[in-house]
């Protein structure tokens, strides 16, 4: 069976140059980007999320601005809306380009997975959200991760609704990862050739030093602030968002904004730890660095057209 295609994803981890890199791609292939980023939904996060500027932009980027901040966008709607893009394009003969550092997103689209609503209540879960609401998602993964770190493996740590659970199962006597065994081999719905750009760690991290750096210095504090009266501090996912969860703590007091600029480096680096770990489990992956971006992206056009 022929699936329908073909489709470019540029993944990697956050930093490391994939908007850039998809962005020349969809120039010369003429076509749309659609990010694959769980934050890039919501409308407002701007600064923090590294959302390319509008007036920046040459050529459309579909997948953002697409939820209010105090909605749950669950990766179960991107898989429906992404999609719907994604369907579209190759409907007008385009080739779509997806980017992103979302693994999870980026299977969700490209793969046979199928998101379950979930039944709301009952205590355990209730102990949890309410462990999500107080220490944030990263304290809620560092749970499951203790408990059953082969389960941790396969669930995004910003899939809080699967962490749960996950942790409910456990509850259950049941290990999410031996209930999944199937999960690393999804059945794709798209001929998609997946590139990751490949970067060396102390670079990588010089890249995410200087990105927080700048993110303060054009505007995050207040990008904050505003995006509070719209709803963030009341928000289940983005007011866990790194970057933002931060900025809060130190607007409320709770640290400094010093220390606050501080743990967001920090907390980036492990993410993109995570990022990596993610990637390289997928066996469709194929890595490149884009020390030329021209050079890397007419390669690749090259590889797709032949």
């Amino acid at each position: 069976m022929t699936l329908p295609g073909p489709l470019i994803a540029i993944v990697g981890p956050t930093a490391s140059g994939k908007s850039a890199l998809a962005e020349r791609i969809a120039c010369e292939l003429r076509t749309s980007v659609i990010s694959v980023d769980a934050m890039q939904v919501y409308r407002g996060m701007d600064i923090g999320t590294a959302k390319v500027p509008e007036d920046e932009r040459t050529c459309p980027l579909l997948m953002v601005d697409v939820a209010d901040i105090d909605q749950d966008y669950s990766v179960k709607l991107f898989q429906h809306d992404g999609r719907t893009c994604i369907d579209t394009l190759l409907d007008r003969g385009k080739v779509p380009v997806l980017c992103g550092g979302t693994g999870l997103y980026l299977n969700a689209l490209v793969d046979d997975m199928r998101f379950p609503a979930g039944e709301m209540g009952g205590r355990r879960r209730t102990a949890y959200e309410q462990l999500l609401a107080d220490k944030g998602e990263e304290a809620l993964y560092q749970l499951l991760s203790t408990r059953d770190a082969q389960s941790a493996l396969l669930i995004h740590p910003h899939n809080t609704r699967r962490v749960i659970r996950a942790l409910e199962m456990l509850d259950e006597g049941t290990s999410y990862a031996e209930h999944h065994k199937g999960l690393k081999q999804l059945e794709p719905v798209y001929d998609v050739r997946i590139w990751s750009i490949d970067v060396e760690r102390s670079e990588l991290y010089r890249r995410i030093d200087k990105r927080v750096d700048y993110m303060f210095a054009h505007g995050l504090v207040d990008e904050v602030k505003r995006l509070c009266s719209c709803g963030l501090t009341e928000s289940k996912t983005a007011r866990q968002a790194i970057g933002y969860k931060e900025v809060l703590e130190a607007l409320s007091g709770q640290i400094t904004m010093d220390e606050a600029c501080e743990k967001i480096k920090t907390r980036t680096r492990h993410y993109a730890k995570r990022q990596l770990s993610w990637f390289r489990r997928d066996g469709r992956v194929r890595w490149t660095d884009v020390h030329d971006p021209d050079a890397t992206a007419a390669r690749i056009v090259v590889d797709l057209l032949s």
